[in-house]
């Protein structure tokens, strides 16, 4: 980011949109005083909160990040969201009511003694939005805060927003790609570039309505434009066999408790599925153990012979190598994947653990690069790219093996439009190529265009296996 003049001012409430790699979360780390000295980067021009550097003025701005894992501080959930304000020196006894009020304006519906080590990635984000809002910071800077949220916890997220910004009259910048999700809460749209600098500036409906086109070019959701992708219908073999099948299936994390047990399910091959369901109801657990991630609790996940290729039905005792070619997954923190120190590197270190001729892996490399706008960024470290780069690189690295079946968890979080388009037309040929897959997700559009089979995990429930061609059913 370079050469950007912006001042917004007390009260405001901004919706701050780009593609991804604009700048738009190092812009908010900037407001909020954590970007660090010269020594993590340089620096030109000034940036004052108040008046002063935002690095003096503690407790002035609270800042949701874009991932809520590595704002996870302490072991519990109230002492988590108190952290903040304990820093701030606020009294024992207000700490703790603001830390009920704040947990109850988010709609995280847990103890305040729950583990955060047992919340889902959606009920982490609850968590973080509590902290801050605890805080009652007089600049609320959010950065993607309903990225992994089901649609009621978008709801939720977005009405507590508003009652803290009615209640104190805090000024609000918010990062979003779900620009229908807060155009009627802001009053101001700034949007940048891909080099960082402002396209954009104004009310919601002159900058959207007036700039549609062009902005919807630079890769920002544009809401009303359509997306020039195929449908479901283009996404299924019909009458095809499962890929994947669980029987008597229990689920749930290593020394954790049991989420669901007798999911009986199947995943078909050769086409694409979606597994949809509400924040915490055990998706992401669902898909580590029918990728061979997790081991079943009870019951077995079962492989096809064509998928398994001779090496036994149980993915969980595959080997890394087996894996590889058979079952990719990609985790829903994409920074759980990162073992390389380049971009390249790291979408290489699969085909080279193959055994694959450098060549061959170059080529390989040089294809996923390019696919999924990457190649620019091949010298990058991966913790420094933007969070829908870190996404796709985490795709990408998965696919640089060419296996048989892919589970991607969240694929579409923090993507610019070009990117979900690109990501979402490379997945139709995977499927139409013959791979199998299968996306947790919250995304609609994602599901229309991906979802011909269906498969919804409800909280304390049995899933319920979708498996009509097509559209399917919700």
């Amino acid at each position: 980011m370079q050469g950007l003049d912006l001042r917004i001012h007390a009260g405001e409430r901004v919706l701050l949109l780009g593609p991804s790699g604009s700048g738009k979360s190092t812009l908010l780390h900037a407001l909020a005083g954590v970007l660090g000295g010269d020594d993590e980067g340089e620096h030109h021009g000034r940036l004052l909160l108040d008046g002063r550097q935002p690095a003096d003025a503690r407790g002035r701005a609270g800042l949701v990040l874009q991932d809520p894992d590595s704002q996870v501080i302490l072991a519990r959930v109230g002492d988590d969201v108190a952290f903040g304000c304990e820093n701030l020196g606020i009294p024992r006894e207000e700490i703790w009511q603001r830390v009920r009020d704040a947990v109850d304006a988010v709609g995280l519906d847990l103890p305040l003694s729950h583990p955060t080590s047992r919340l889902s990635g959606g009920q982490k984000q609850r968590m973080a939005l509590a902290g801050a809002i605890a805080m009652r910071p007089g600049l609320l800077l959010l950065d993607e805060p309903t990225a992994n949220l089901d649609p009621r916890g978008v709801a939720e997220v977005r009405a507590a927003v508003a009652r803290v910004l009615d209640r104190t009259g805090a000024t609000l910048v918010v990062v979003e790609h779900r620009v229908d999700v807060w155009l009627d809460l802001v009053d101001r749209v700034v949007v940048l570039g891909a080099d960082g600098r402002l396209l954009a500036d104004g009310p919601p409906s002159v900058v959207l309505d007036e700039r549609r086109e062009s902005l919807a070019a630079a890769g920002v959701w544009v809401p009303g434009v359509p997306l020039d992708v195929p449908d479901a219908t283009d996404a299924a073999a019909p009458g095809a066999g499962p890929a994947i099948s669980t029987e008597a299936l229990a689920i749930g994390r290593p020394r954790g408790a049991v989420l669901h047990a007798g999911l009986d399910l199947a995943v078909p091959e050769a086409s694409s599925s979606v597994l949809t369901g509400p924040n915490g109801a055990g998706k992401s657990t669902l898909a580590l153990t029918l990728g061979g991630l997790l081991a079943p609790r009870a019951g077995r996940v079962v492989a096809a012979a064509p998928l398994a290729r001779g090496i036994g039905g149980a993915p969980v005792r595959w080997r890394s190598r087996d894996l590889l070619t058979r079952i990719g997954t990609v985790f829903q923190e994409p920074e759980h994947q990162f073992v390389a120190t380049t971009v390249r590197d790291e979408v290489a270190v699969a085909p080279r653990a193959l055994g694959l001729a450098p060549g061959e892996v170059d080529a390989r490399v040089d294809e996923v690069l390019h696919r999924l706008r990457l190649d620019h960024l091949a010298g990058a470290n991966p913790f420094t790219l933007s969070g829908g780069e870190a996404r796709r690189l985490t795709v990408g690295a998965v696919l640089a093996t060419r296996p048989s079946a892919v589970i991607l968890d969240e694929p579409t979080f923090g993507q610019d439009r070009l990117g979900w388009i690109e990501l979402v037309r490379l997945l139709h040929e995977l499927v139409g190529e013959g791979t199998t897959l299968l996306s947790v997700t919250h995304d609609a559009a994602f599901i229309a265009s991906l979802g011909a089979h269906r498969i919804r995990l409800d909280a304390h429930t049995s899933a319920d296996s979708r498996t009509a061609t097509g559209r399917g059913r919700a």
